[in-house]
């Protein structure tokens, strides 16, 4: 405590281990294992097949395994020390990584769907039996990626970005299946542009739903489930607060909420010492109230807002 402020610092278990995606990293590699594989029997039965609908099943599994790449390599960033230059480290790689996956889904949807419209118009001729075949495949290792994604996904928004792609495959997957089936029994050739065009339409909301979140840390809005109002009727009924003002909330990287604030606390409290107390009551409703564990707060007397620069709310 200096010149009467005083900083108040919790650090939880979040901070401790890194970021929430770096315990999942076997899950990532499994599943970038999985999604390869099947990448490669895809574009294979593609071309083999004539199918436009494998193709673009293909594509996403392509564009899969690029994010859960990036996933990986933002998770490796995000375990360096922070550094006197980069004080939290390289965490929000992580969310750079989440923004560039949703970019390349936009874009991969958008050929599927230009590709589609044309084959409307003139379909080509498709081996149903191969292409029936090879979104088999492509739905068992859908499937199996899902199941090893499930629980993580909670706890990241990489990770939830990579479990979203992997359902996207999967619905793209059946959606292949029943065009096969269609064109084995009725021969309509169309089927195959129609499921291309449906994986592209499940594709986008997915993107954009991954871009905002993306988005939402790098402008960093208040963390999803923290209601700031709450929080600051919370700080102000410590004992010997008095006022509570300049509070952000904001997110670093998933798993990691911070949140700072200048205190205000009355004469007695500040006159007496008893500031320590005060720090350790903040973060302890913090953690405990809003699972907000990094926090940093400013003590003050009533006297020190005058000195503070007309900016400050």
């Amino acid at each position: 405590m200096a010149s009467g402020h005083g900083h108040g610092h919790g650090h939880g278990h979040a901070a401790a281990r890194g970021t929430a995606t770096g315990g999942h990293r076997r899950r990532l590699m499994l599943v970038l294992l999985f999604t390869a594989s099947v990448l490669v029997v895809q574009v294979v039965g593609a071309i083999a097949s004539g199918s436009l609908a494998l193709l673009a099943d293909a594509g996403h599994m392509a564009a899969d395994s690029a994010g859960i790449v990036l996933s990986l390599v933002a998770v490796t960033l995000a375990q360096r020390a922070p550094t006197r230059r980069r004080t939290f480290g390289w965490q929000r790689a992580e969310i750079l990584a989440a923004a560039a996956n949703a970019v390349i889904l936009f874009g991969l949807a958008l050929y599927i769907l230009y590709e589609a419209v044309h084959r409307l118009s003139e379909p080509p001729e498709v081996r149903s039996g191969l292409m029936l075949v090879v979104a088999l495949v492509g739905l068992a290792a859908n499937t199996a990626s899902l199941l090893l994604l499930h629980r993580a996904q909670s706890d990241s928004l990489n990770l939830r970005g990579a479990y979203l792609e992997v359902l996207g495959d999967l619905l793209g997957s059946v959606a292949v299946v029943v065009a096969a089936l269609v064109i084995a029994l009725t021969g309509w050739q169309r089927a195959d542009a129609v499921a291309s065009g449906l994986v592209a339409l499940m594709i986008l909301p997915r993107a954009w739903g991954l871009l905002r979140e993306a988005i939402e840390v790098l402008l960093e809005a208040v963390p999803k489930g923290v209601d700031i109002e709450a929080v600051r009727h919370h700080i102000a009924h410590v004992p010997g607060v008095v006022d509570v003002h300049d509070l952000h909330a904001w997110t670093i990287t998933s798993g990691l909420p911070v949140l700072s604030a200048h205190v205000v606390v009355d004469e007695a409290t500040m006159a007496g010492g008893h500031t320590g107390r005060v720090l350790d009551e903040l973060c302890t409703c913090l953690a405990g109230h809003f699972d907000v564990e990094h926090s940093t707060f400013q003590i003050e007397s009533a006297t020190h807002r005058e000195h503070e620069s007309p900016v400050h709310d």
